[in-house]
């Protein structure tokens, strides 16, 4: 319990820490979010500096290795993977303040990309026996997917990924969402005795610091740079404990925000009509009249309340 709150602390501190230094830093080199136009609701945020997500992942790595050192492989990985999602992400922002656009990496290049750090995670799940995968609410039994393991988690990452960044569109809201989620996870990885718990409560420490720049009004955005890396920390923390089939289920919001998209572009183009205002979801919502901290507060407390329900039957 006393590495559990350690953890907390010492990413929180180191987080804020590195939030003010790399702040100033990036309002210098004008490192802003570019606004795209249609989102009315959003003008006012043009030029907010982006990229935060470097100190928060930042705090992660350096916490988690000074906690736990090198002896664990799972821990290991989980960051170097969390670390190659960073470098993916970076690498989108970095090209979006070059051109001044918000293009950045194409759709084409990110995927080849995240199938590549996706492959050298499912490989080691399988090469290192993580092929079994938890069943929710049944009582801890468990199946051995053997060789199966390699494309369910190959789709798991680029999935959690994806629809973590389709998420973190609004102040505070995929870093609210993803701090309730590794705090139930780090609760259940606890009942369940495993190392990676460490890891979960460190980036609650460091996500928690990075809220109280990001909340409504944000004076820094995490940028692909935190919302890619996030998705690899979840993907790896939830596929080499076994607790894969929970990601959709703790990770309800970050599924409404993907699946929100997927059907929203498929409709359009059978119709030429839409089903939500705008999507992601929490665009809907916004356009309704519902606040950013509204519907931040609304996808934290149904993460937290699902993630309670999934821990009364681990």
């Amino acid at each position: 319990m006393k590495t559990y709150l350690l953890g907390i602390i010492a990413a929180f501190g180191a987080s804020f820490v590195l939030l003010l230094v790399i702040l100033p830093i990036l309002k210098r080199l004008k490192a802003g979010q570019y606004i795209l136009g249609y989102v009315k609701e959003h003008k006012n945020k043009g030029g907010t500096p982006t990229m935060g997500g470097l100190a928060f992942i930042s705090a992660i790595i350096a916490v988690s290795l000074c906690l736990i050192g090198i002896k664990d492989n799972n821990v290991n990985l989980t960051l170097a993977v969390t670390g190659g999602f960073t470098v993916v992400g970076f690498l989108d922002d970095f090209l979006k303040i070059y051109r001044k656009d918000n293009g950045g990496l194409k759709p084409y290049q990110k995927i080849i990309f995240q199938l590549a750090i996706a492959a050298v995670a499912a490989v080691y799940c399988y090469l290192n026996g993580h092929t079994y995968v938890n069943l929710p609410f049944c009582g801890g039994k468990s199946v051995n997917l053997s060789w199966g393991i390699i494309p369910l988690t190959l789709f798991i990452f680029i999935a959690t990924v994806n629809c973590v960044n389709l998420t973190d569109g609004l102040d505070g809201l995929a870093g609210g969402t993803s701090l309730a989620y590794l705090f139930i996870m780090g609760i259940m990885l606890c009942l369940q005795v495993n190392g990676s718990a460490v890891v979960c409560f460190v980036a609650v420490g460091a996500l928690a610091a990075f809220l109280i720049f990001n909340s409504n009004k944000a004076c820094i955005f995490m940028g692909d740079t935190g919302s890619l890396a996030l998705g690899g920390l979840i993907s790896c923390i939830s596929v080499f404990s076994g607790n894969s089939l929970y990601i959709p289920i703790l990770g309800i919001m970050f599924v409404v925000s993907g699946i929100s998209v997927i059907v929203q572009v498929i409709y359009y183009k059978r119709t030429r009509r839409r089903i939500f205002l705008m999507a992601p979801l929490h665009h809907h919502f916004q356009m309704k009249g519902y606040t950013e901290c509204k519907i931040t507060y609304a996808y934290v407390t149904v993460t937290s309340f699902v993630g309670i329900l999934c821990l009364l039957f681990v």
